[in-house]
């Protein structure tokens, strides 16, 4: 049986990693694994990164609070694999934690969290950790198969939002700055004012 890792220092940085090993870590340290690659999350987030989830929890948990799609926040575990291919523990090299993302099917989530691609994810960009969100994540979320996805700038009091189109490749709409609308949601709105306060 394989041993329970409690020391980060113990993992080869280079090394290649699945869900199964994931499981077996205990320590402190929060990770994500990106197509098997180990990826330190960044310290605790900031008081401002911390409001800003909270008020888009509560705007987006408010909308789906009467409808079947679930909103869930960090940490919070979602197993990606490319999109049409089966996954078991042992063949997941992917475990991201998003500050939010909400899931439409049931079927995807489990006790460990959810398995296959989130409809909507949103992730709130911290000092230290823009390029793995706008480079790495980018290009996960667009080959798994996440329909949505919502990039957060505190800095500039901006959303980027990114839609999947038919071929499966994420098209850029404008900035909000204003008003934040979701595509695959469209009575989802959000006043970006009240959120960057």
């Amino acid at each position: 049986m394989p041993a329970i890792i409690t020391d980060i220092n113990e993992l080869d940085p280079n090394g290649t990693y699945t869900y199964a090993d994931y499981l077996l870590w205990q320590f402190e340290e929060r990770l994500e694994l990106i197509k098997g690659k180990i990826f330190k999350m960044s310290p605790a987030p900031s008081v401002r990164h911390q409001k800003i989830s909270a008020k888009l929890h509560l705007e987006i948990g408010g909308f789906f609070e009467n409808h079947y799609c679930q909103v869930f926040y960090a940490p919070f575990d979602v197993r990606l694999s490319k999109m049409n291919q089966s996954a078991t523990d042992q063949k997941i090299y992917t475990v991201v934690q998003p500050d939010l993302c909400v899931i439409c099917d049931e079927l995807k989530l489990d006790d460990k969290g959810c398995l296959g691609a989130p409809d909507l994810i949103v992730e709130i960009l911290s000092p230290g950790n823009s390029k793995k969100e706008m480079d790495n994540k980018f290009d996960l979320y667009e080959e798994c198969g996440v329909r949505e996805y919502w990039l957060v700038e505190p800095a500039e009091n901006t959303v980027f939002i990114y839609v999947l189109n038919s071929e499966g490749v994420y098209i850029g709409l404008k900035p909000a700055t204003d008003t934040l609308r979701s595509t695959i949601f469209p009575d989802l709105t959000i006043d970006l004012e009240k959120i960057f306060k």
